[in-house]
């Protein structure tokens, strides 16, 4: 509140006019939504203060500071009258305010330390006392003036600078309190620059007013004092930062160490900065040794003194340790134990230095963290108070409930980071509370990025301005402190590593005493229950926590057995976590329970759960200290059973689990007497027992259905059926043994007992998912698996019905089927979680596929009974159940579906794995071994479980691979691919005994079959267990009330189908009872009828309810409405009526699209992926999408509005449309697809669709960031930055952000370059901050997109690399670039918005540097990663560089000027050359070899190779010079032989890093051997041309086989691959085309003569001429519309090049063996490369001409035109450029003469003069340039002028409508220029001579223009009169215009007075400096005058000179 307060001052102090009143909204918003929970937490903090007063004295404070606050506002009220000052002294107050309640609170933090503030107050003042001097000074000044003027001026900025001088000292008032806070900081140096700002304009003013030099010279001298004391007050702001305490000892010593060491560190695998670094830390550290000392010698304490100096002995020690090491790394750079060692003793030095310094080191970085921890808690509460004041306005209801919900998460963190906070503020060198604070701030980053992502996404669509401002300013603030957080986390983890598991271990044994004191309040009765805890909230909290701390323990088993220290930290502090949940809802369940027993139970069994998991951590503990003992993973997996053990005891202890256990050990006994059963005897008639046994039946089918039911209401109505079912179980199983007592046949008794076995053993299996549920209601899949069971339950018993009754045929089987249907009625009335993994579509198909079914047995069901045909009858009846339970599974999947589609609902967020599919999965494995267990299971249900454990297994192993890809976590990648093996092998174990069951059903192979599918089960077990763990959950969708609306059609449809089922069912029976009945047909009739027209409906509605449809619809309807007001826009633009729009400045609305286009382009790729195959994303995404166009065409249209110039505003609008097109034709197409995997003939055009509307969004996201960044817009840069930062700190990576397939080295390849570009940028941004500022803008972008894809790469990298330590050292300085990235683009920002302001570009300077140094550092990991590799790529850059010297080298050679500056000869120089060059195939060997080898090895070879060719290169260059200049040909050939050879070197390099560490199979070790081939090859071209180089016989022919083999190499280079290096057009195409021909006619020349010196340069240059050509081919071709084209080009340019290699082919054999025949062969060979470069340049022209399209005359009275037609394009031309004039005409008719005070009034009439001239001339041009227009149509129409024309031919008409169409353009910019220079004069910013010469230009052009139209035109004709009427009336209002420029130009000089200086000397001095004037501007005028006639005859030197062209006479 208080930074807000000073921004408030600070924006107020202007003119009215200029106040940003959407900015001061944000401040006055900030103010007020954080004074609501200010007040709160007043009110809290005074309740629980101890104090009598205290809390009193807080209150008032408190509601002084409210007070304060409300005056403030009042005097800022716009509007008011109050005066200023009244304002600065509200501000005071809140200061004060704000002490006295800090004061209050008694916080004694860094913030408030009374020196710093009184220091900061004092320099403040000192500020004023300056200000008030220069402001005596400046008043002094202004007396002097003689000017009215000046005096003003100097007086006014004298007065602006007191009053910002006022507005600081306010504004230091208001901060000081809280100076510590960023925000309030940057408010602070904001009101300084202002000051500074205002003494600049004081200096400024007075100079040009005053010629007093006494006077200036003290007005400096108080303008020095004012930014001396400016300069120390920002010092001392910056001190806030980084404050230091003044106890600590050797401050600045110690931070060296911190920051030299971390250097260090990042620098492993460069040599030469490590040791660079050593030297630094060397130096540090013996500065701190001799402080130490000093310190010793001044102590009197002789145990203090011996402690020092032993300290001081260690340290020197280890820097002498370190200074060896170093020395070791120095003279072996490559050798990677030499830099492990310098590494191991630089944190030996830092240990010392630790204890030497007493822990400063790790203090400091812990200080660090506190205080980033500090600042991140609250920007989080402004960001969550900044979101909710943006949720009130935001229109799209996606982007507000994941802000909304990410804000909740945020929000339940802070306390626990506060609680971080405060506990390591009071044991701050503990361990555990050190560890605490780092674990709470990892925590933290998560939960907080994803709210700055949502409040990204929905600041777009936020109406009120001033609430979007606010929520803006929220997130950069806290994505700086997350940034910050984030790096402080990361050094204070690495530095406390090893420490996790004993914290853990400490705290266990705190929550241990926790626990006791709990039993012994629960004891004493004094155990209280706290707000908000219910046994319902805290049983269920009990439940889930114990799977968490499950999965949390299965991770710490698999980090363990992995040897991984770092994540056995992880996964000990999650359990830890996890663990104090549980006692917290074990103290919950305790305290609202009245039940002892309970509570004695449930605490005894928690305690044994927290001593069994320190008995657990302890022996992770001690794994880890012996990772290699083998009999480690089984102690794990022991202790970790007893830990699960516990854990079941302490869930069963729950009160609902207690009444869920006793039905399940009531169960268990009356099962167990089924072994030995024992029959009721009884005196009833089987028919009454039967009966009996009937409603027992019912009741338990009911019983059953409640729990399903109740699972659905609250845990205590579910332990309540539980209980029912319990009984009613007992009640049926003793109906059953009666019924099986009265039957005397033994084998009816047996299946009778047999069937209540199976029901007994499908009730348990009830009971335990009951448990389950009760448990964990939350669980996935826990209440399908819960319906599942029940349905079983069903079945059983159904089966045994069937058993042990009689009754009439089909009754039964009728009975079994309503009980069977009733079971599932109930799934339809809440469908809220999936019940099977089918998609929509699926679900779809399903239902049509029953619903034949159902049909066919519906007409089994009456035919057969009509037949009497019981047993199909009853077949029909089990089909029609089936039929109908299989609708109804359908349809609640249907309806669940459409229920989290529906855009009202929340959607769910993928996580890692699907942990529902997990349960599912593991539930229908277990089932089916269970099946194939069973004794009862045939061989076909044998088959049948075998075919689903194959599916399932199958499903789990792929869901494990992408599991494997997606998350971040190495221990987990590790864990979920070798459970996918354990699982595919038990599997493969178990099918084989399938295989043997299969064939021989023995019980021997039977008991085979359970032993194998018992590693499967556990293996399955193992696998859910691990997978449910929080890290990997997915996040549900949440069904709305709207969307529960939109699944009742598909409910309603099934319920009326299962009540028409059961109906049908009914009448069923009495049919087989009496078949012949018609009535009972009737009525089956009747329900049959029913039951088809609920299916009918049930179809229809699915069909009308498919996800995504009415949301792709709406967005249509939208988007048309966009489009339409888009074209509104354009038309108003076009006819200069777009007026502009005030709500926001033109920076905002640039800002908005921005931020609206990149949100549109974030989910492409998500909707077309929901487009093709999710359904259920479909609507969301495209709802959310839509809602993004709205502010992108209202904020395009308001940018165009406030944009001046015309092209640009159309520019603009037309990209924006261009998007909404683009947009429309994707929903269409997504539309179409609705996300049906099976619809793939519509994939093709989403795809399409997607990829044009990715393309179009990125043309204008770079047009708008390029006008933005000019115009210093940088907050979406750094958007972007903070989201990639974001993106590689995220556990789940994103899959679609990053290439598959690509190896470590691919993205080391692509990381480096990147790197090294950020690197250049920087370095660019320092240049151009000096010289051109207007650039930085543009730099930052690029500096931006290059750190989104270096991020993204990054992600890649650490994914691929196998060393963790070196995906995380990728990471985090990855992650430290793009904070310094960010720092660098904010200055950036400020500087272009004040080019002057010294410490900006300070800063600028000091991040630049920065950036360069943390990409040193990512390259250094990049090298850790991969030395051998970074060496090949920093050899290729080095070799590329090498080449590119020859090139320029061969420059010098060709034009005659490589001059030998030795005495050496050649001769002298050959004997190096080939040694060198013998040297380098050594080095290829080896470089060859080290491909297979290692990295240290591979690096060494690539850096000799490096060297030698660097060598080869120098010695070659010096022997070509030594050649002499005279021989050229024979220098460039020598050169281009040892550029063949780097070429060579460079492709080997490459392909030897491509191909290290794979397989010889690869396909990179055969490119690597073809590229060992070709470097051969061309040093034995290098060697031969050496050898012959002076021999002038053959050095031409040598010159000729080099040519030859060197562009065969080329073409293999071409053919090899399709990238596209270099861009080029079809212009480029064609002109380096054209050198093939001069080329092929100089080796024609040199074959007939056979000259050696013309065969040496026809090889030279054909080399170069097929060389470059080849480099633009690809690029020109890439460019074609049509891949037949672009094939068409890249055949072409292969085929030329191949025909002149054929050419010096055959021109070789000539020279070799002249012949007459092969010179006549020649002529032949060089026609086919006369026509391959004529199909060459075809293809150019075809690109440029993709559609030639011939057009007729004139077609049934339309008048159809060739665009291309010269003619048609001149009067395009000429209307354009008439509605151009008409545009500047009116634009013009809308200025006003500026207005002046205190100036001669004769002054405005010229002014007027002017503008009234200019007017006219607009006029004038824009009535000749139509008249031209009529004329060239009358021309057309008297058939002197064709309307049509034939493609490539140039004719008289084409050469006069070109004329024409230049006279054209050049009287439009003529007029423009005219216009803008009338504008700028009479606005005071050009000079008369600007207006003339624009005048006379525009009277030159109209003179071409007529005498273009007058060649071919009739004198007589009336549209000629016109012509030359318009014409004469441009001539008078030019000539009129120049008389009034003139004439005000004569009148300012007659005005203009001369002082002469009448001293002696200063008067020759004026002199000599005018007539020095006078010879400068002739000079100039000189040279002017020439300029002018060169650009006259540039302009036409290419035009074609006829005598009958209009465009020679204007030259």
């Amino acid at each position: 509140m208080n930074a807000a307060t000073a921004q408030l001052v600070t924006l107020t102090s202007g003119d009215q006019d200029d106040v940003d009143y959407t900015a001061v909204g944000a401040a006055v918003n900030q103010i007020s939504s954080n004074v609501g929970d200010f007040s709160r937490d007043v009110k809290m903090l005074a309740t629980l203060q101890e104090e009598d007063n205290s809390g009193q004295r807080l209150l008032d404070a408190a509601r002084g500071l409210i007070g304060a606050f409300s005056d403030l506002l009042r005097i800022a009220e716009p509007g008011t009258t109050e005066p200023r000052q009244n304002l600065l002294a509200a501000a005071g107050r809140i200061g004060e305010a704000s002490q006295e309640v800090i004061t209050e609170l008694g916080e004694t933090v860094d913030d408030l330390d009374r020196i710093y503030q009184e220091t900061l107050l004092a320099l403040a003042k000192a500020v004023a006392n300056a200000t008030a001097s220069l402001v005596l000074k400046a008043k002094s000044v202004a007396s002097t003036s003689e000017e009215p003027v000046h005096q003003d001026r100097v007086i006014s900025s004298a007065t602006q600078c007191a009053l910002a001088t006022s507005q600081l000292v306010a504004c230091t008032k208001v901060v000081a309190p809280t100076i510590g806070h960023p925000a309030c900081q940057e408010q602070l140096i904001e009101a300084a620059k202002l000051v500074a700002k205002s003494v600049e304009v004081i200096v400024e003013s007075s100079q040009t007013g005053c010629r007093d030099d006494y006077l200036l010279q003290d007005l400096g001298s108080a303008a020095t004092a004012v930014t001396k004391a400016l300069n120390d007050l920002l010092l001392h702001v910056k001190k806030a930062a980084h404050q230091t305490h003044a106890s600590e000892q050797h401050e600045d010593a110690v931070d060296t160490i911190i920051n030299v060491t971390d250097r260090l560190f990042s620098s492993v695998g460069d040599a030469h900065e490590m040791v660079k670094q050593a030297k630094q830390l060397a130096l540090a550290t013996s500065t701190l040794v001799s402080a130490i000392r000093s310190q010793a010698e001044e102590h009197t304490d002789s145990e203090a003194q011996r402690r020092l100096l032993a300290a001081a002995k260690q340290l020197a020690d280890a820097t002498a340790k370190l200074v060896e090491a170093a020395k070791g790394c120095a003279s072996s750079p490559n050798d990677s134990n030499q830099q492990q060692m310098l590494r191991t003793a630089a944190e030996e030095l830092r240990s010392a230095t630790n204890t030497a310094a007493s822990n400063a080191l790790k203090r400091r970085l812990m200080t660090r963290l506190e205080s980033a921890a500090t600042q991140a808690a609250a920007s989080a509460t402004q960001l969550i108070n900044a979101s909710n004041q943006a949720y009130k306005t935001n229109c799209n209801p996606s982007s507000n409930q994941q802000m909304s919900t990410a804000a909740t998460g945020l929000d339940q963190q802070i306390p626990t980071l506060v609680q971080a906070l405060r506990a390591y503020q009071r044991h701050p060198d503990s361990a555990t509370a050190q560890l605490a604070l780092i674990n709470a701030c990892q925590d933290f980053i998560q939960p907080a990025s994803r709210l700055i992502a949502s409040s990204n996404a929905a600041a777009p669509t936020v109406s009120d301005q001033s609430a979007a401002l606010n929520l803006h300013n929220a997130v950069k603030n806290m994505s700086n402190a997350i940034a910050e957080l984030r790096s402080a986390a990361s050094r204070a983890q690495e530095a406390s590593t090893s420490l996790e598991i004993d914290s853990a271990l400490d705290q266990l044994r705190d929550l241990d005493q926790d626990l006791t004191d709990i039993k012994q309040a629960a004891v004493t009765d004094s155990l209280t229950r706290l707000p908000g805890e219910t046994a319902e909230l805290c049983s269920s909290q009990l439940g889930t926590t114990s799977k968490t701390v499950g999965s949390s323990m299965a991770q710490l088993l698999t980090a363990a057995a992995q040897g991984n220290e770092d994540y056995v930290g992880i996964a000990a502090r999650d359990t830890v976590n996890a663990l104090k949940v549980l006692v917290s809802s074990v103290r919950g369940v305790a305290a609202t329970t009245d039940d002892k027993r309970v509570q004695q139970a449930i605490i005894d069994n928690a305690r044994d759960v927290i001593s069994q998991s320190i008995y657990l951590l302890e022996e992770a503990k001690y794994a880890m200290n012996d990772p290699g003992n083998p009999d480690n993973q089984q102690r794990l997996s022991q202790v970790a059973k007893s830990v699960s053990n516990a854990l079941n005891n302490c869930v069963s202890s729950l009160p609902g689990q207690r009444d869920i256990d006793n039905a399940i050990r009531l169960i268990a006994q009356i099962s167990q007497s089924l072994a030995n059963p024992r029959f009721p005897q009884t005196d009833r008639s089987y028919q009454e027992v039967q009966n009996d046994m009937s409603n027992a039946t019912a009741n338990l089918n009911q019983a059953a259905s409640d729990i399903v039911t109740s699972s659905r209401v609250t845990t205590q109505h579910l332990s309540e059926s539980s209980t029912r079912y319990s009984q009613h179980y007992e009640d049926f199983v003793h109906t059953g043994l009666t019924l099986a007592g009265i039957s005397k046949d033994a084998e009816t008794q047996n299946q009778i007992v047999g069937g209540l076995k199976s029901v007994s053993m499908v009730s348990s299996k009830l009971l335990l998912a009951s448990k389950s549920v009760s448990a964990d209601p939350n669980a996935p899949n826990s209440r399908n698996l819960l319906a599942q069971a029940a349905r079983a339950v069903t079945e059983s018993i159904n089966h045994l019905f069937s058993i042990c009754t009689q009754s009439a045929p089909g009754q039964k089987e009728c009975d079994n089927a309503l009980r069977q249907i009733q079971m599932m009625a109930s799934m339809l009335d809440n469908p809220n979680e999936p019940v099977n993994d089918l998609s929509y579509f699926d679900s779809l198909q399903a239902v049509m596929e029953k619903s034949k079914d159902l049909g066919d047995a519906m007409t089994g069901i009456s035919n057969h009974a009509k037949k009497g045909d019981i047993d199909e009858f009853c077949n029909s009846v089990r089909n029609f159940a089936n039929s109908v339970c299989g609708l109804t599974e359908a349809s609640v999947q249907s309806a669940y579906l459409v229920g989290i589609s529906d855009p009202a609902s929340e959607p769910g967020r993928p996580g890692v794995v699907d942990q529902t599919q997990f349960s599912r999965a593991n539930q229908a494995i277990q089932m089916a071994c269970q099946n194939l267990t069973n004794p009862a299971s045939s061989q076909q249900q044998v088959l049948s479980a075998a075919t689903v454990v194959a599916k399932h297994t199958s499903s789990l192993c792929n869901s494990c691979r992408l599991a494997s890809s997606k998350t971040a976590n190495p221990v987990a990648k590790r864990h979920f691919v070798q459970s996918a093996k354990d699982v595919a092998n038990s599997t493969a174990n178990l099918v084989k005994a399938i295989k043997a069951l299969d064939s021989d059903f023995t019980e021997e192979n039977r008991q085979k079959c359970a032993e194998a599918a018992k590693p499967l089960i556990n293996a399955v077990d193992e696998l859910t267990t691990f997978a449910s763990s929080p890290e990997f959950a997915s996040k549900p969708a949440k069904i709305s009330a709207q969307a529960r609306l939109a699944q009742e059609p598909i409910t309603q449809s099934g319920k009326a189908m299962i009540e028409g089922a059961c109906n049908m069912l009914q009448v069923a029976k009495q049919l087989a009872a009496n078949p012949k009945d018609p009535s009972t047909y009737q009525l089956y009739s009747h329900h049959s009828k029913s039951v088809s027209e609920s299916i009918k409906r049930l179809v229809a509605n699915i069909k009308d309810s498919a996800p995504g449809q009415q949301e792709c619809d709406n967005a249509i309807e939208h988007l048309n409405l966009i489009i339409r007001d888009l074209d509104q826009a354009s038309l108003a633009a076009v006819s200069q009526n777009l007026k502009p729009r005030d709500e926001k400045s033109l920076k905002a609305y640039q800002e908005q699209m921005i931020n609206s286009a990149r949100e549109i382009l974030d989910r492409i790729d998500l909707i077309r992926q929901a487009a093709k195959e999710e359904p259920q994303n479909l609507g969301h995404l495209i709802s959310t999408v839509s809602s993004y166009f709205e502010p992108l065409a209202r904020s395009a249209i308001g940018s165009a509005s406030r944009t001046v110039n015309s092209k640009q505003q159309m520019n603009i609008l037309d990209l924006t449309k261009t998007v909404t097109e683009s947009a429309l034709q994707f929903t269409y197409a997504c539309k179409e697809g609705g996300g049906n995997p099976k619809a793939s003939h519509t994939h093709g055009p989403i795809d399409n669709a997607a990829d044009d509307m990715k393309d179009v969004l990125q043309d204008l996201l770079q047009t708008m960031e390029e006008a933005a960044s000019q115009a210093g817009v940088v907050n979406s840069m750094i958007d972007t930055i903070t989201k990639s930062i974001a993106r590689t700190d995220e556990r789940q990576i994103d899959r679609m952000t990053i290439i598959e397939n690509l190896s470590f080295v691919d993205h080391q390849t692509n990381m480096v370059r990147l790197a090294k570009q950020i690197a250049r940028t920087a370095q660019d941004m320092i240049s151009k901050s000096t010289t051109n500022v207007g650039q930085l803008g543009v730099l930052a972008n690029q500096l931006t997109r290059d750190y989104a894809a270096l991020a993204n790469a990054s992600i890649g990298a650490a994914s691929a690399t196998s060393n963790i330590e070196i995906g995380n050292r990728i990471r985090t300085t990855v992650q430290d670039l793009g904070k310094s990235c960010i720092e660098l683009i904010q200055d950036a920002g400020n500087l272009q918005g004040n080019p002057t302001d010294q410490y900006t570009l300070e800063d600028l300077n000091d991040h630049a540097k920065s950036v360069q140094e943390k990409v040193s550092y990512v390259l250094a990991a990049l090298q850790a990663g991969a030395r051998g590799t970074q060496a090949c790529i920093n050899a290729a850059s080095t070799v590329s560089g090498i080449i590119g010297d020859l090139d320029t080298t061969i420059m010098f050679a060709s034009a005659g000027t490589l001059n030998d500056e030795g005495s050496d000869s050649f001769a002298d120089q050959r004997e190096n050359i080939l040694k060198t060059a013998k040297a380098l195939v050594e080095d290829t060997k080896t470089l060859v070899a080290g491909a297979a080898s290692n990295q240290e090895q591979l690096a060494v070879a690539a850096q000799c190779a490096v060297k030698t060719i660097t060598r080869l290169a120098d010695v070659v260059k010096l022997g070509a010079a030594s050649i002499g200049s005279d021989q050229p040909e024979a220098q460039v050939l020598l050169i281009n032989a040892v550029k063949d050879v780097a070429s060579a070197l460079s492709e080997l390099i490459c392909a030897t890093k491509n191909a290290s560490g794979k397989s010889v199979s690869d396909p990179t070790m055969l490119t690597l051997k073809d590229s060992a081939k070709v470097m051969v090859t061309n040093v034995t071209s290098l060697l031969k041309t050496v050898k012959t180089v002076e021999d002038e016989a053959v050095r031409g022919t040598r010159a000729l086989e080099s040519t030859i083999e060197a562009i065969g190499q080329e073409i293999k280079a071409f053919d090899s691959s399709d990238d596209v290096v270099k861009k080029a057009s079809a212009e480029d195409l064609i002109r380096y085309a054209k050198p093939i021909t001069t080329a092929t006619a100089k080796a024609v020349a040199a074959g007939n003569s056979c000259r050696q010196e013309d065969v040496i340069s026809t090889a030279n240059m054909g080399r170069k001429a097929i060389f470059d050509l080849l480099s633009v081919v690809k690029g020109a071709a890439a460019t074609a519309e049509t891949s037949e084209i672009r094939l068409r080009a890249l055949n072409a340019g292969r085929t030329a090049a191949m025909t002149y290699k054929e050419l010096l082919e055959h021109v070789h054999q000539v020279v070799l063996r002249p012949s007459p025949e092969g010179k006549q062969y020649l002529a032949v060979i060089s026609r086919k490369v006369a026509n391959a470069v004529t199909e060459l340049v075809q293809s150019a022209e075809a690109i440029k001409d993709a559609l030639e399209i011939e057009w007729s005359n004139f077609v049934s009275g339309t008048d159809w035109i060739d665009p291309d037609d010269p003619t048609v394009i001149a009067e395009n031309e000429l209307l354009t450029a008439a509605s151009s004039i008409e545009a500047a005409a009116k634009k013009l008719a809308l200025l006003k003469p500026r207005q002046q005070t205190k100036r001669a009034d004769e002054n405005l009439d010229f002014e007027e003069q002017i503008l009234e001239a200019a007017k006219s001339i607009a006029a004038a041009t824009a009535a000749l340039v139509k008249s031209a227009s009529a004329a060239q149509r009358e021309l057309v129409a008297q058939g002197k002028v064709g309307s049509t024309f034939t493609q490539h031919s140039v004719d008289d008409d084409g050469q006069w409508s070109q004329g024409l169409i230049s006279a054209a353009r050049m009287v439009a910019a003529a007029t423009h220029s005219l216009c803008e220079a009338a504008n700028a004069m009479v606005q005071g910013h050009a000079s008369e001579e600007r207006l003339i010469a624009s005048a006379k230009e525009v009277a030159g052009s109209t003179a071409h223009l007529l005498m273009a139209c007058k060649v071919k035109a009739d004198p007589g004709s009336k549209a000629m009169m016109r012509l030359q009427s318009a014409g004469n009336a441009v001539k008078r209002a030019t000539e009129a215009l120049v008389r009034a420029a003139q004439q005000t130009k004569e009148h300012n000089d007659d005005e203009s007075s001369l002082t002469v200086n009448k001293r002696m000397v200063e008067g020759i001095a004026e002199e000599i400096q005018a007539q020095e004037e006078i010879l400068r501007k002739e000079v100039e005028l000189t040279n002017a005058r020439k300029r002018l006639m060169r650009i006259r005859q540039d302009r036409y030197k290419d035009k074609p000179q006829d005598d009958n062209s209009p465009s020679s006479s204007f030259s």
